[in-house]
C-alpha cells in the first residue's frame, strides 16, 4: 500500500491503515523520542501518545505526503511537554552501530563526552545538530520537526558547528 492511499484510509477511521503508517517507521519515531526524552520507558510512552494524537488528529492533514513530518513533529512536540511536565532536561544521543565500540564503557564515555559538548550549545543548535546528525534526518525534514524554514535549521547546524569548533578545535573538514 503506498502512502496516499494508506493516509487516505487512515483519515477514513482505518486503524489498520493507521497502524501500517506507523509501524513502517517505527524504529525512527523511537530514536527520535530516545534522543529527546534520554531513556526507553519515557520513549515508548511518547510514541503511544503519539499515535493516539495522530488517531485523533488525523483528519486536520491536508497533504498525504506529509504524514511523516507531520507525525514526527507531533511527537517531538510531546517528548518537550514531557520533559517539562518533568522538570529535568536529559541530553542522550542515540548512536547508530556503525563505529560503536564492543564495551559499553567506551560508548558511555562517548555519549558523555557529546552530551558535554551539546551543552555548550543553545537549545536550538543542540537540537539543529541532534536531527541533523544523530538522526541522519534532511534539512527538509529537520526543519519541519523543528517549525521552522530549511535556512533557519540549516543556520543552526552551522551556527553551531561552527561553535563546536571554536570551542573544542579543529577545522570545517575534519
Amino acid at each position: 500500500m503506498n502512502l496516499r492511499s494508506a493516509v487516505k484510509k487512515a483519515k477514513k477511521g482505518s486503524k489498520e491503515a493507521l497502524l501500517q503508517l506507523i509501524m513502517e517507521e517505527k524504529e525512527n519515531y523511537y530514536r527520535l523520542a530516545y534522543v529527546y526524552v534520554g531513556n526507553e520507558h519515557d520513549a515508548m510512552d511518547a510514541m503511544e501518545d503519539m499515535i493516539v494524537t495522530v488517531y485523533e488528529k488525523i483528519h486536520q492533514l491536508n497533504d498525504p505526503d506529509a504524514f511523516y513530518s507531520w507525525s514526527k513533529t507531533i511527537l517531538v512536540n510531546l517528548c518537550k511537554t514531557m520533559l517539562r511536565k518533568q522538570t529535568r532536561l536529559v541530553l542522550k544521543e542515540e548512536w547508530s552501530d556503525e563505529g560503536e565500540s564492543s564495551n559499553p564503557l567506551e560508548n558511555s564515555d562517548r555519549d558523555m563526552e557529546i552530551q558535554d559538548m551539546l551543552l555548550q550549545l543553545n537549545e536550538h543548535q543542540a537540537e539543529a545538530i541532534r536531527l541533523k546528525y544523530i538522526l541522519d534526518l534532511d534539512y527538509s525534514t529537520a526543519a519541519k520537526v523543528m517549525g521552522v524554514s530549511v535556512g533557519t535549521a540549516k543556520s543552526r547546524v552551522f551556527q553551531g558547528l561552527k561553535k563546536l569548533r571554536e570551542t573544542f578545535g579543529g577545522t570545517a573538514y575534519e
